[in-house]
């Protein structure tokens, strides 16, 4: 993504006047503050806007890096209308909360294309009916519409953006780097399912989650010229941020387990990958995520409890059936 500790996007954030109202006003901004909590550094810049159809929004420039930060667009529900389906415009349908959307809305930041994948937002509590009738037939996010096709797949649609769009490279050169990439790509859904069957067993959970989190330490300790898994942010980042976003205050609240304990590579990457702006850009509350995943495992927990305890009556009715 952005660039490391090195990599790591250093912007200042500024946001037009409201008293803007002519389209062709040059507005000049003089950028000599840091944003003090991430540390972000700006420099001096001139930036000519020619064209701000909706003047009334409040747009958010980062300036060292040219992109530009849109208000996040409100979320389309089974009331709303669709938008103007294969006009051309690139989209980007997703969900804010849903961490596979989460992915392919980091790569489309890091690569600087808010101006080029226009997000679409859907209720997945909710869905539009034209979702599924009109646009994806799986019904699910994350889906990009793009030159009159929908693709969908988070990790598929990572690499498609990455390779049919121009911005920062998502994966480096090095031939190494590129198969150690493939690797831990494929490892990502053994990660994610052994940990959320953690969440529901009735072990112990600390021996069920240590090999996969010593795994990521020790993918992380592959390279050792950056603090990400190739060294520098790469999709691979991009895979995984999502899940540990939400696996990390999850696991700390409820078992008072630190993921990062003992594991001084996955400190850092965590360190690092929340300076990364086009990530923050992203991010949950964390405390909605651990409320939602508690409901959600809990849920979870009693129906395996509650179909268990039918599997045994129905055992004993059998049984019963059988003696008399």
């Amino acid at each position: 993504m952005e660039l490391s500790t090195s990599v790591c996007v250093k912007a200042g954030l500024f946001s037009h006047p409201s008293s803007l109202t002519c389209p062709k006003d040059i507005l000049k901004f003089s950028i000599i503050t840091t944003q003090s909590r991430r540390n972000w550094r700006s420099r001096t810049s001139l930036l000519r806007i020619s064209e701000l159809q909706r003047p009334q929004k409040s747009i958010v420039l980062a300036m060292a890096t040219g992109k530009l930060q849109e208000a996040l667009p409100p979320v389309l529900d089974s009331t709303s209308e669709p938008p103007s389906i294969f006009d051309g415009t690139t989209r980007l349908y997703i969900c804010y909360k849903c961490p596979f959307a989460q992915r392919v809305w980091i790569a489309r930041n890091y690569k600087g294309l808010q101006d080029t994948i226009k997000l679409v937002p859907i209720d997945l509590q909710n869905r539009p009916s034209w979702y599924k009738e009109k646009v994806y037939p799986k019904n699910k996010v994350p889906s990009l519409e793009h030159n009159n096709e929908v693709r969908g797949e988070s990790l598929d649609l990572i690499k498609y953006i990455n390779e049919n769009f121009e911005g920062l490279p998502l994966l480096p050169d090095d031939p190494a780097k590129v198969e150690f990439t493939e690797e831990l790509i494929s490892y990502c859904d053994k990660f994610n399912a052994t940990l959320r069957n953690a969440f529901v067993s009735k072990g112990d959970i600390e021996n069920q989650i240590r090999e996969p989190l010593d795994h990521l330490e020790c993918a992380l300790s592959r390279f050792g010229d950056g603090p990400f898994f190739l060294g520098q942010f790469s999709m691979v980042d991009i895979a995984y941020a999502p899940f540990i976003e939400r696996y990390e205050p999850f696991l700390a609240d409820v078992w008072k387990y630190d993921i990062a304990a003992g594991r001084p590579k996955l400190a850092s990457w965590i360190e690092e990958i929340n300076k990364i702006e086009a990530y923050i850009q992203t991010k949950n509350d964390p405390k909605v995520l651990v409320e939602g995943y508690k409901q959600r495992y809990e849920e979870i927990s009693l129906s395996t409890v509650l179909s268990w305890l039918l599997q045994e009556n129905s055992k004993r009715k059998e049984f019963t059936e059988a003696v008399d």
